[in-house]
């Protein structure tokens, strides 16, 4: 490495950035985020770092290897419902294939529950004579001239994005190429088409045309976006690579996440778990729950045995099918700018946030709602001086003026006991959600670590270890801006289907020998503009094998080597056995598997960060001690010792209570903790 690495994560409330010199040290920023237009907030940042280097941004940029970037905006775009005016043209009869939901209501007791927004109307939806059969015979050709007449109707209409979805495209996709053919000569200016068998290209039905709709919604404004931040990069002279982060825990470049934005849903969070892994494994944790609480939300992930979990089926986000591998993190809202209410006589936090404006009150920028930021605040945990930074002096009384009128008078609470109320039920919220995704997984939090990062999860990790029983808790020292820094950990990475149903001990092997040769053709020419050396190339075969009369599939490991063999079959079909057992707790071994699909994961590795942050050099904690702060415990306010962090050497030993100040977050040591700093500067809380 000669030069800068740069990972940036745009949050709802901040921008972190974590950057890589060429020494190998870790430095972290953060910036309040730009909701108007993230890349404003993203430049802010960067001119951050190159004055904290003493250079001008355009030198830095100049000096920069690659800026890995994480962003919300396809999120943001589903849960504003603010995408593109969308339509569908789909296989006559089956326009209305996206209400059914496969029969799945979000909650069973109300039958009167309102079904999601819908990304295309139903007069946006339009049917085209055409059918092929299962093997992708002919049964119907394509009507062009319907064809020709949806896409004026559509354009009519106003539509500007169009999916296009045909029965069995995945086998041929001759009618739905030629559909594409048709709608540029139509509509040559129509901004974005999606096409089933590119977005995903295998069945079922319902999959497919939800997961291509939401790719056609959100793809447009995430083109725009990534073409306005390229271009501000460029024009501060930045010559690198820009490589994005998906929810399948690898990054790519634009131009291929473009035309598969909706790979970038959930993508921040799973590079924090990806960073938690990696940190952990240095700190000997293999087994842990991740949790990161921003600004906004509350994330939870599992690791176990160092590897994050991925879901590979039912995967709802925002309401919507998404069938695309993903790291399994499960988010609520549970932030630092969380606003804290009373509603028919019950003190509620979330999931409304403040975010980066006007934020919480204390911020002193315009936000006059009370927020557990706020509270954090009236309690003692944060400093008044010198907060994030450096940059901010919170103010106090408009804290405590925003929790009296919010929640004190409305309950008849003092402040301490409202501000301390605030905190116990946000604290209680993020718990339970420890606990749903735990109990989904057959793990007990008893028996894991937590390692806790984002801004806030180092103020609020000793609560949550209490509340769930943990006695482990780790804090990596770059723990503010963790997931930024998880982006620098993850590899390229092109993961690619090609359906194929069939009995698995029957299926035709040179098929199988065809159809990954297609994809290994594929992902070579997805990976050449990153320029990866050969060796850092590797590639995964998996079969995609259910039970007959199932629904969904489990991604089985193949058998390393040049082709599949009937061999291999057997192989597969042992291991989905063992698999199935390991993963739903039964199995059928005298049932004769069938093959769904197959799935080819290629990664090209990255360089990796040495060290994940670095200890200071004072042995003796008095020495970094800085004074005290009054904080509540529960039980009164206690006069708290404060350590300068960044000092502390490894080995050193904080007992509780204490207030350890890192320029971005606190790590909070409760009466009857002790923390202990290592190498690499990462905290371990133990009771």
């Amino acid at each position: 490495m000669t030069g800068y690495r740069v990972g940036v994560d745009v949050g709802g409330t901040f921008t972190d950035l974590v950057c890589v010199t060429p020494d190998a040290d870790l430095v972290v920023d953060k910036t309040p985020t730009t909701p108007d237009d993230q890349s404003r907030g993203v430049m802010v940042g960067l001119g951050q770092l190159a004055e904290r280097f003493e250079l001008s941004l355009a030198d830095f940029c100049r000096q920069l290897d690659v800026v890995v970037h994480g962003t919300t905006t396809a999120d943001n775009t589903m849960i504003e419902e603010t995408g593109a005016a969308t339509g569908l043209l789909t296989t006559e009869g089956h326009r209305d294939e996206i209400e059914l939901r496969r029969g799945y209501k979000e909650d069973i007791w109300d039958p009167a529950a309102p079904p999601p927004f819908a990304i295309a109307k139903r007069r946006a939806r339009i049917g085209i004579p055409e059918r092929l059969d299962p093997e992708g015979h002919v049964v119907l050709a394509l009507d062009e001239d319907a064809v020709r007449h949806g896409v004026r109707r559509l354009k009519q209409l106003g539509v500007t994005s169009i999916a296009v979805c045909y029965l069995y495209s995945f086998v041929d996709s001759e009618h739905e190429r030629r559909t594409r053919e048709i709608v540029l000569e139509e509509y040559p200016e129509v901004e974005h088409i999606s096409l089933s068998h590119e977005v995903l290209p295998k069945a079922p039905e319902f999959e497919r045309v939800s997961t291509t709709l939401v790719n056609a919604y959100v793809a447009p404004k995430l083109t725009r976006y990534l073409g306005r931040l390229a271009d501000a990069l460029r024009a501060a002279g930045y010559q690198g690579q820009l490589v994005i982060m998906q929810s399948t825990g690898g990054v790519m470049t634009p131009e291929y996440v473009s035309s598969r934005a909706v790979t970038l849903l959930g993508s921040g969070p799973a590079a924090g778990v990806l960073g938690a892994a990696r940190a952990a494994e240095l700190a000997g944790v293999r087994d842990f729950v991740s949790v990161d609480m921003g600004g906004t939300s509350y994330d939870v992930g599992l690791v176990r045995d160092g590897r994050p979990e991925v879901s590979t089926f039912w995967n709802w986000r925002h309401r919507y099918y998404v069938d695309i591998p993903m790291v399994d993190v499960q988010a609520i809202g549970a932030g630092g700018g969380s606003i804290a209410s009373v509603q028919a006589g019950a003190l509620r936090v979330g999931p409304e946030s403040a975010g980066a404006v006007p934020g919480p009150a204390c911020y002193g920028r315009g936000g006059v709602r009370a927020t557990v930021t706020d509270a954090d605040v009236v309690l003692g945990y944060l400093p008044v001086t010198g907060f994030a930074g450096g940059r901010m002096d919170l103010d106090v009384d408009a804290a405590r003026t925003a929790i009296e009128r919010d929640v004190g008078k409305p309950l008849k609470l003092d402040l301490v006991a409202a501000a301390w109320g605030i905190e116990r039920v946000v604290n209680a919220t993020m718990a339970n959600a420890v606990r749903r995704v735990l109990s989904t997984k057959g793990a007990d939090p008893r028996e894991l670590a937590l390692v806790a990062f984002g801004g806030n999860g180092p103020v609020h990790a000793w609560a949550q270890s209490q509340e769930l029983g943990i006695r482990r808790v780790l804090v990596p020292r770059a723990a503010p801006a963790f997931s930024a820094l998880g982006l620098l950990v993850a590899d390229y990475l092109v993961d690619l289907a090609r359906a194929y149903v069939t009995p698995l001990l029957s299926a035709d092997t040179s098929r199988v020998a065809r159809l990954l040769h297609e994809m290994l053709d594929e992902a070579r020419k997805e990976l050449e503009p990153a320029q990866l050396a050969p060796d850092t190339v590797t590639t995964t075969l998996y079969a995609n094998v259910c039970y007959p009369g199932q629904n969904f599939d489990l991604s089985v490991p193949a058998p390393e080597g040049p082709d599949v063999t009937d061999a291999d079959l057997t192989v597969i079909a042992d291991r989905f056995h063992d698999l199935h057992e390991a993963d739903r707790g039964y199995c059928f071994r005298t049932q004769r598997p069938v093959l769904r699909s197959l799935r080819l994961v290629t990664t090209g590795a990255t360089p990796q960060p040495t060290r994940f942050g670095v200890a200071g050099d004072v042995h003796e904690p008095v020495q970094a001690r800085r004074g005290t702060r009054k904080a509540f415990f529960g039980d009164g306010f206690v006069d708290t010792p404060v350590y300068d962090g960044p000092m502390l050497a490894a080995g050193v030993r904080v007992d509780g209570p204490a207030l350890i100040d890192e320029p971005y977050s606190v790590i909070v040591v409760a009466p009857g903790m002790r923390a202990t700093v290592d190498d690499n500067g990462t905290y371990l809380l133990e009771t």
